[in-house]
């Protein structure tokens, strides 16, 4: 069997380099490229008035009070961002050990999203299906004798869906990695008027240390009645098990799926891209952001952008479809500028 390669003549008839000395064939022969709408903004948002706050840990980046989500979706969609990831800090004084205040229609995120859609209709809003943010002890489930019951928390996780689809999401974003969760979402927005809301789910989402300043940024870092979250995230060393996860959120009704974290896990972006039709999406998460951030501080401003395309044009080369991205605006900005 001949191969592609078998085909081209050696050096020097052949000299790869000449494509690569000018900008005019560079840019004819670039194999992957970035638009703004490639991109979803991940977005905290927290009670209060006229509030933009630092985050501790992750330099840059703000908690909003919802006053001010008008002005912010509007330079993002002035930018060329379709959507919008809603993530709450929650009051503590409104956590319990259920995280019953995801039910409330008058919530945080609820509340998030009506501010959202009033500035911008045509911004698409996406919301996080998991309990953390609005749990005393930090898990994305419900916790019955000492570990997190799978089958119950579905039954939570159904309800937090169709509280936010009646709220205006677009999409709903199962995080919390519990069986079965997106049939039983799926199943709830058919039976209660909601079939135009889409479902990307977060098929694998890793027990990873790069969460650490997302849990700071939404106070979902207690954690008081088991050590980590690693009885219901995947196993950093598994990879075949992603594909087991990915094929049954397909079969449950997922419109696209989650890889999160982005770059440590490149590979199982391109296995899914290779193995599923189904748009792929990548969480660059948290941490990932921090790292890349606190390099940037050393290096010159052009520098720091090619430094940032250079991350997020690997997941488009993996084979993503789009990208969670805390670097959404600023990305977006130079390339309207370019």
């Amino acid at each position: 069997m001949t191969r592609k390669n078998d085909l081209i003549p050696s050096f020097p008839v052949t000299r790869l380099r000449r494509t690569r000395m000018k900008p005019f064939s560079r840019a004819m022969t670039q194999e992957h490229h970035l638009t703004a709408a490639d991109f979803i903004w991940p977005i905290f948002v927290t009670e209060g008035n006229n509030l933009a706050e630092a985050i501790e840990g992750m330099d840059g980046v703000k908690r909003f009070s919802l006053d001010q989500l008008a002005e912010q979706t509007k330079k993002a969609l002035a930018l060329g961002i379709p959507a919008m990831a809603i993530f709450p800090r929650i009051d503590p004084s409104l956590k319990d050990e259920d995280g019953t205040n995801a039910l409330a229609a008058d919530n945080l995120v609820c509340r998030a999203i009506a501010a959202i859609k009033a500035a911008s209709p045509n911004m698409g809003v996406v919301v996080d299906i998991a309990l953390d943010p609005f749990t005393t002890h930090g898990h994305d489930g419900l916790i019955r004798h000492g570990e997190v019951d799978n089958d119950a928390t579905l039954e939570v996780l159904r309800a937090q869906a169709l509280n936010y689809a009646a709220a205006g999401a677009d999409i709903v974003a199962p995080s919390d990695m519990m069986d079965g969760r997106v049939g039983a979402i799926r199943g709830a927005l058919d039976a209660n008027g909601h079939s135009d809301v889409m479902i990307m789910s977060y098929a694998a989402k890793y027990a990873s240390t790069l969460y650490a300043p997302f849990r700071q940024a939404v106070s979902a870092n207690a954690l008081t009645e088991l050590d980590d979250k690693s009885s219901y995230q995947m196993n950093p060393a598994n990879s075949d098990e992603a594909m087991r996860e990915i094929a049954l959120d397909i079969r449950e009704g997922a419109d696209f799926i989650m890889i999160k974290p982005g770059m440590p896990y490149l590979d199982i972006i391109r296995r899914t891209s290779d193995e599923f039709n189904i748009p792929v999406f990548a969480y660059q998460v948290s941490g990932e952001y921090q790292m890349i951030n606190s390099l940037m501080k050393t290096l010159p401003e052009p520098k720091q952008k090619a430094l940032v395309m250079e991350m997020l044009l690997a997941f488009k080369r993996a084979g993503c479809t789009g990208i969670l991205t805390y670097f959404a605006c600023d990305i977006a900005e130079w390339l309207n500028r370019s």
